[in-house]
């Protein structure tokens, strides 16, 4: 038996496995490399360096629920001298109330100080919590095409009384304080529990027309008057002057870095995002199977949101 004979079959499954192995860190290893830019692994890099800086964009797209992520990108962005204006790339229908004021807030904080201008594009959609952020930045612009404004509050829950009553069950509840259990899904609401949830809901709008008149530079008559909960294109929100300029991302783009002084083609960084896997799912605490305080959540929600 000569020596090849004596090495396989499992010897050159050995091999071939090991240079398969080495091949797939080999392509690994060069994605890692192109997506951690010299800025320490926090940003992804597109395109390539054709000018003297870069933009800074953050995604603001799908349902707004947490404001902790965005404030922490625009906060990297902020203190980084490399990049010299910070997008907003929206296409978001807004979301949760509280959330979409966090971020709104530190998007203006960054506005006052003046290091470097922050500005958005409105791409679909940016009605209602999105927009909200978006009035907070130096210019708003937005496609023809895209849907902007929503100015109004939403409160939403289920009430699924009926149901436990066709199901034979009931709930149970001992409470200390008249509207402790206001909104439960169990009952209906009574008048003088409707009137307190009205009021927070106005008191909220109220606070969303404000905020925007401030972030628009514009009279609290004046965008009270649109705060319907109404939206508009990009073509009919400009003459409202709700946005500032009609044109696309890539028109924003080049604006903002004509505007801080890049020259030619600019470098667009946007936040590392770690994308969750399968294994994350499964060892996360809660995402697949709640604990038994998640079964408790059942309160009432308040959006800024465009159905």
């Amino acid at each position: 038996m000569n020596e090849q004979q004596k090495h396989s079959p499992w010897f050159w499954v050995l091999i071939g496995g090991s240079l398969f192995v080495l091949l797939v860190a080999a392509i690994l290893g060069l994605a890692f490399a192109i997506v951690h830019t010299a800025s320490g692994g926090q940003y992804s890099s597109i395109g390539t360096v054709l000018g003297s800086g870069s933009i800074g964009v953050i995604d603001v797209d799908g349902v707004i629920l947490n404001a902790e992520t965005p404030i922490d990108q625009l906060r990297k962005f902020n203190d980084d001298s490399s990049v010299k204006a910070i997008i907003l790339h929206i296409d978001s229908p807004g979301g949760g109330a509280a959330a979409s004021q966090e971020i709104y807030e530190e998007v203006v904080r960054i506005r006052n100080e003046k290091k470097k201008p922050i500005v958005a594009s409105i791409e679909s959609v940016g009605a209602s919590g999105a927009y909200y952020i978006a009035s907070g930045t130096n210019k708003i612009y937005a496609n023809r095409a895209s849907i902007v404004g929503s100015i109004g509050v939403i409160m939403e829950y289920t009430n699924y009384g009926d149901l436990l009553k066709w199901a034979k069950l009931k709930n149970i509840t001992i409470k200390a304080g008249e509207l402790k259990d206001a909104g439960s899904p169990t009952r209906d609401l009574t008048p003088k529990e409707q009137a307190y949830m009205q009021g927070l809901v106005d008191n909220m709008h109220t606070q969303f027309i404000e905020d925007v008149a401030t972030g628009r530079g514009q009279p609290v008559a004046q965008i009270q008057s649109l705060a319907t909960g109404q939206v508009w294109t990009g073509q009919q929100a400009a003459p409202l002057h709700l946005i500032d300029s009609i044109g696309s991302f890539r028109d924003t783009l080049l604006a903002t870095a004509k505007q801080v002084g890049i020259s030619g083609e600019p470098q667009v960084v946007k936040p590392y995002i770690k994308r969750k896997t399968l294994l994350d799912a499964l060892t996360a605490p809660g995402d697949l199977f709640p604990g038994p305080e998640r079964l408790l959540e059942r309160n009432v929600g308040f959006y800024y949101l465009w159905r």
